[in-house]
């Protein structure tokens, strides 16, 4: 039997200024627990899709759906509580607070079971339990993107969005945050993920989206999209073959 949908997002012209789309007809059906990635150039609307499925971005039109409710344009705290998760790219802890806050911060809708999430998050990332009382402003970049992943499971989402979770890392960082991902998704949560390292997102997701000028140009399997020869010309170059 086949998955049932989470996410339809319909049509979706979106975008930051009056009158000036981003987004141009941008359409994707997410099934229940599966790990998307979606690539393309630099300007394709990638990162823009994904604020625009978080309310962030004002959806002009089209739909987006949630297991067949209309949430488009809801705002991200109604998201959050309807089980939608977000980690930016860039500002994604607060520096002066630390670790356990952070979490808490996370938390905040449902306090009276922080404890209970805790342990769940603490399962996932057993590195943070010795350093929850350490100030998120003195981690590395890729100690930031853990603390970001683990608020936003702090409320136990179905749905993660990752907007580019390896930016600026470096290549063993790269790595970690990608089996992270890729081990969050095996416990049932359903993953988006935006991510400029198209071929390292293509190898762990199980269906990519190519975006392109604002739409989703096409989509296949990660491992045919590897092998497409359009996606290794446009996108991956050498790494593709």
């Amino acid at each position: 039997m086949a998955a049932a949908t989470i996410i339809h997002a319909d049509d979706l012209h979106a975008g930051y200024l009056p009158g000036i789309n981003i987004l141009n007809g941008c359409s994707m059906e997410v099934a229940e627990g599966e790990l998307i990635g979606v690539i393309g150039p630099n300007g394709a609307g990638k990162s823009t899709f994904l604020k625009s499925l978080f309310g962030l971005v004002p959806v002009r039109s089209g739909s987006v759906k949630l297991r067949g409710e209309d949430v488009t344009n809801l705002r991200a705290d109604q998201l959050v509580r309807r089980g939608i998760g977000f980690v930016p790219q860039n500002d994604n802890v607060f520096p002066t607070l630390t670790i356990r806050e952070n979490l808490e911060m996370g938390a905040f809708q449902d306090y009276k079971n922080f404890s209970a999430s805790l342990d769940r998050v603490i399962d996932t990332f057993p590195v943070l339990e010795e350093r929850l009382g350490q100030r998120a402003g003195s981690l590395s970049g890729g100690e930031r993107q853990m603390v970001a992943m683990a608020r936003a499971l702090m409320m136990n989402p179905s749905v993660l969005l990752l907007d580019e979770p390896s930016a600026g890392l470096s290549p063993a960082r790269q790595d970690e945050t990608f089996v992270r991902t890729r081990e969050i998704n095996k416990t049932g949560v359903t993953v988006i993920m935006v991510e400029q390292n198209a071929r390292r997102c293509l190898q762990i997701c199980d269906r990519g989206y190519v975006l392109d000028q604002g739409t989703a140009a096409y989509t296949d399997t990660g491992q045919k999209l590897l092998k497409d020869p359009r996606v290794i010309e446009l996108y991956l170059g050498t790494l593709g073959e």
